[in-house]
């Protein structure tokens, strides 16, 4: 089986077994995930971070995204830009006002309410999306490439970390050179310092 193929049928799998996890239980798991992650030096250090809105059976990121307005961070969202296929980061201070569902029916910035960030320099901590984690760092995300894309328009290393729930942490994921890994991984089983 191709790479792409092999990815394809790990992210069926791993999504099949994340929609099992009941809400609540997704919920409560969300927690103690998102409490792992804020105490993560390099979140606590942070100034400028970038997380994304869930959507289906994903943690839920939005307990975190309102942790760091909590937490006084300047919090930058994803917006899919059509035209170049690549995501926009917006500066977003409040998820009921400035936020909308966009592609695919995840919650995005609203163009004209939050400000565009062009300083992609000025990104400390990244909160990444994923369907499927190994140890090792590597991220299976949904398929579309656009973190891959972003994170290699960074001038930086800012602090990669995802946060899963355990049953999306696996032994292997297939790579390909433009796939990038995350520094930490946090599951209600705990953190993670990838190599």
């Amino acid at each position: 089986m191709t790479i792409p193929g092999l990815k394809q049928s790990l992210r069926q799998r791993i999504i099949a077994a994340r929609e099992k996890l009941p809400a609540p239980e997704r919920l409560r798991l969300s927690r103690a995930v998102v409490e792992s992650v804020c105490n993560l030096t390099p979140y606590r250090q942070a100034h400028t971070v970038l997380g994304y809105l869930n959507f289906g059976s994903e943690l839920a990121s939005e307990l975190w995204v309102q942790r760091a307005f909590a937490d006084g961070k300047k919090v930058l969202l994803p917006r899919v830009n059509r035209a170049s296929k690549h995501l926009d980061l917006y500066r977003v201070r409040d998820l009921h006002r400035d936020v909308a569902p966009g592609l695919w029916g995840i919650r995005e910035p609203i163009e004209a309410r939050c400000v565009k960030e062009e300083a992609l320099g000025t990104v400390d901590f990244i909160l990444l999306p994923g369907v499927a984690f190994t140890r090792e760092g590597a991220r299976l995300g949904y398929g579309g490439g656009y973190y891959d894309k972003l994170l290699a328009h960074i001038p930086h290393r800012p602090a990669l970390v995802a946060g899963a729930f355990a049953l999306q942490v696996v032994q292997e994921i297939p790579q390909e050179k433009t796939d990038r890994k995350v520094g930490w991984l946090v599951t209600e089983d705990g953190t993670i310092r990838c190599n």
